[in-house]
């Protein structure tokens, strides 16, 4: 692997970096880098906290790492310096405070303790029996029913083949 100064490195984060978002593909062949080498910078840049999506997708189907990573990155700023944050990177005020909400709305799950998780895996086994038991019901049920409706079926042909049968 042949050594890269900081300006390569530092136009391929501007190229994977929104707005521009290129692929790591497209930087490679534009380039001449090494796909591998591109992935190891990401990865470090990311390490670092670094948005580095190096996508061309939209940035609604960024990861939810980078999603996460713009949240902390403007979480003190003031609406003007989100805007601005906002300008450079190819992102809405909206979306960043969509993700932001997500973000909250995602720790505000109530964590079960190991009582209500034994009782809630009981309560699946219950349930998982039942079931069983119903499925075997409705299989005996299915069986008795094709029988009847055999049974029927001769009892007509025998009618049809000897004529009505008078009983005394």
């Amino acid at each position: 692997m042949r050594p890269y100064n900081e300006a390569v490195k530092a136009d391929v984060r501007r190229r994977m970096s929104p707005p521009h978002r290129q692929s790591v593909a497209r930087i490679s062949e534009e380039l001449g880098i090494h796909v591998i080498t591109l992935y190891k910078w990401r990865k470090a840049w990311r390490l670092q906290r670094e948005v580095v999506p190096a996508t061309e997708k939209d940035p609604e189907g960024w990861s939810a790492s980078d999603k996460f990573t713009v949240v902390l990155e403007t979480a003190g700023l003031n609406a003007t310096e989100l805007s601005a944050y906002c300008r450079e990177r190819g992102l809405y005020p909206e979306q960043v405070e969509r993700w932001r909400q997500a973000a909250t709305d995602a720790n505000e799950k109530p964590v079960l303790t190991l009582k209500e998780q034994k009782e809630l895996e009981r309560l699946r086994a219950q349930d998982q029996r039942e079931i069983k038991r119903l499925k075997k019901e409705l299989t005996r049920k299915d069986k008795a029913l094709a029988e009847a409706a055999a049974l029927l079926l001769v009892t007509k042909k025998m009618q049809a083949l000897w004529g009505e049968v008078e009983e005394d």
